[in-house]
């Protein structure tokens, strides 16, 4: 099977074995990994798809222990790891369909930007290493200072140019460990819309981020790890939707917000009512059975329901919520 880069490079073809789906398919089951008695990956299962997905967690949760062995730089200590189809432990070919930025950085302060990029397009065995070097800094918006010294960029710049020399030779799969740091706010969406580009063409992207707006925008899929364990996985919002142990807040804007907030007051669905200036905040056990209810309800009573808003279904509250539990 043959490919283009970004924008048609020729690059090398990559081996039959790891052509179809499991191309871009990074497969995790059963992984550990261990130092000495500190475990710090435990038991992870999960399988990586295309599209954009965030790998969330605390600090020293295990993300970027996983990033690690997923890049082949570390064995699991057990269970199974593939990337493309094949283990990445000792496989440096899995890099003809892999690209990754490291959190730390990975630039050499003496060298252009420019010659960083050609000389990672060299490694790939490129036959045009300069101009699939010139391409890849004009997609990540570098042109401008390709020519500079890497010592004199920006953070936010050594991460867009570490970003160019992953994406040099077009690989079907990313792993960014947090990308976003040190960007400005235009160049952090420059980098989302790169993101979700690559993600509609058929990529598999997994990066980490503590900034979880961010990933919130760019990705609806999560895998949550904490304490080494994974803890959850897939869309946030059907996860929050499975935490029957958490209520769940709406606000409801209607046409009598008053009479709306009796008739909900006593609903077994409904655990407490609050009228504020924006409407009436409800409290649910359930989200489905409440959702069901409620225009059912309203044309009962002749309200007229105009805005329902699940207000603890952000990113940000399902994360804090595993956390806490």
């Amino acid at each position: 099977m043959s490919s283009t880069d970004l924008n048609g490079v020729a690059v090398e073809s990559v081996d039959a074995a790891v052509s179809g789906a499991a191309a871009n398919t990074i497969e995790l089951t059963n992984v550990s990994r261990w130092y000495g008695n500190v475990v710090a990956v435990n038991d992870v299962s999960m399988t990586i798809g295309p599209g954009i997905t965030g790998l969330l967690g605390p600090n020293g949760a295990g993300k970027t222990t996983l990033l690690t062995m997923m890049a082949g730089f570390l064995a699991p200590s057990r269970g199974q790891l593939t990337v493309g189809g094949k283990p990445s432990w000792r496989n440096p070919g899995v890099f003809r369909v892999l690209g990754l930025v490291p959190e730390r950085d990975s630039v050499y302060a003496f060298l252009t930007g420019l010659d960083f990029v050609r000389s990672t397009a060299r490694l790939h065995g490129l036959a045009d290493a300069d101009a699939a070097a010139r391409r890849a800094i004009g997609i990540v918006d570098m042109g401008d200072a390709q020519d500079r010294r890497i010592a004199t960029y920006s953070k936010g710049m050594r991460q867009r140019i570490k970003v160019a020399a992953a994406l040099v030779h077009d690989p079907a799969m990313l792993l960014l460990d947090e990308p976003f740091n040190g960007m400005d706010p235009r160049q952090r969406i420059l980098m989302m819309d790169l993101l979700e580009q690559m993600a509609r063409d058929g990529r598999t992207i997994l990066f980490s981020s503590h900034i979880l707006e961010e990933v919130e925008r760019i990705s609806g899929t999560i895998q949550v790890i904490i304490g080494g364990r994974l803890a959850a996985s897939g869309d946030f919002r059907a996860i929050r939707r499975l935490m029957t142990s958490r209520p769940h807040v709406f606000l409801v804007r209607s046409s009598a917000d008053r009479q709306l907030a009796a008739a909900l007051i006593g609903r077994p669905a409904v655990t407490g009512v609050e009228i504020t200036p924006r409407g009436v905040s409800v409290r649910a056990a359930d989200f489905g059975t409440f959702t069901r209810e409620l225009a059912g309800l309203c044309r009962d009573s002749g309200i007229m329901l105009r805005e329902v808003l699940p207000s603890d279904e952000s990113l940000e509250s399902v994360f804090a919520y595993l956390v806490a539990s």
